[in-house]
């Protein structure tokens, strides 16, 4: 079911981290549904609260939607440089109780505690020593799963949000998966979720049920993931100093587009967000890369590569127009744009490119 000895992973979550910070710093903003990011109209959600999120407020979402979803939200431009002086903190922590880390944003992380710099033996209890850490030095509250692999912690570290923690065990876990929509899992985005269902997969048993060579010729290099993980299985080890040589985010959309400005104002939250984490984690990029894909599912790229890492947000849109404009009009309608980021380069210390940016 698993290697051999049964290791011991802990994800560790910290919960509506940009907002949470935001909150602790200004007392007024604290239990008002706050968002962090830009009011204007091309502007996106970075982070939400939980007030906030009680209204449907989420991060990646346009800043005018979530306004109307919740008009009394407050708006708090970000701090990039806050957050990463207290992810600093958290990473601290973490080191005190195993060198095996892996950073995945500035907010979460895997860590394998099987043989840990403490010698406990229990992981339930270094994830409570070290949320209970966090709480002390940070003044905020993390969320935590432990599993014996790193998609079942991730998926645990869900289950008790916010401020809690949740185990499953080797015993509990391939019974967890089967019981578990595919569009919840770990890996699985809305297009995948949706193609999944088209070949009748809505559950892990669903999906469990499949063999290799169906997921394989259905999901390319994924499939074997996927046939793991129905299983409760996932072999990947925990690395550390895991270093991205590009960035990236793209979506999906429910509407082919034919125009530029209904396809520009698509790409607005992509480049905020790849712009966004890059500026959180100190990386600078000089490559700039447009996807684009037909609704035959063809697909071109466009990139642009300058002599200096890109300055500012401005500079990145400005980048992407260029890109964009020749495309118009299409052959056939666009239903997939994404923005990648790469040649990327460190522009500030102590900081490490784990990003995920999947929308």
């Amino acid at each position: 079911m698993c290697s051999t000895p049964l290791r011991k992973i802990v994800h560790v979550d910290m919960d509506a981290f940009y907002a949470s910070v935001e909150q602790r710093d200004n007392p007024e903003l604290r239990g008002k549904p706050i968002a962090v990011g830009g009011a204007a109209a091309r502007g996106v959600v970075a982070a939400a609260s939980y007030e906030a999120r009680k209204f449907g407020v989420h991060s990646a979402m346009p800043s005018v939607t979530a306004k109307r979803k919740c008009p009394a939200l407050i708006f708090v431009p970000p701090r990039f440089d806050v957050y990463r002086a207290v992810s600093q903190q958290i990473r601290e922590i973490f080191a005190e109780y195993t060198t095996v880390i892996e950073p995945l944003s500035l907010d979460e992380a895997y860590l394998d505690v099987s043989q840990n710099l403490k010698g406990m033996e229990i992981a339930t209890e270094i994830a409570s020593e070290i949320r209970a850490k966090i709480k002390q030095v940070t003044g905020l509250n993390a969320s935590a799963g432990i599993s014996y692999n790193k998609f079942l912690a991730k998926m645990a570290s869900d289950l008790n949000k916010p401020n809690g923690q949740a185990v499953i065990t080797p015993k509990n876990g391939p019974g967890f998966v089967e019981a578990l929509p595919v569009k919840k899992f770990h890996g699985v985005g809305p297009a995948t979720a949706e193609k999944m269902h088209r070949l009748g997969i809505d559950t892990g048993a669903d999906l469990k049920e499949k063999t290799l060579q169906f997921l394989v010729e259905h999901f390319g290099k994924s499939g074997p993931y996927f046939y793991g993980i129905a299983r409760g299985i996932d072999e990947r080890q925990v690395k550390p100093d895991r270093v991205r040589k590009s960035v990236g985010a793209e979506d999906t959309f429910s509407h082919d587009f034919h125009a530029y400005e209904p396809a520009r104002e698509g790409l607005q939250p992509l480049i905020e967000k790849v712009w966004g984490y890059c500026e959180a984690n100190g990386i600078g990029a000089k490559t700039v890369t447009l996807k684009v894909k037909y609704a035959d599912f063809n697909q071109i790229t466009r990139s642009k590569t300058v002599p200096a890492p890109l300055p500012a947000i401005a500079d990145l849109e400005e980048i992407v127009d260029l890109l964009l404009l020749p495309i118009f009009p299409p052959r056939k309608g666009i239903r997939l744009l994404g923005v990648t980021l790469s040649s990327l380069e460190w522009q500030a210390s102590g900081a490490e490119p784990q990003l995920r940016l999947a929308l």
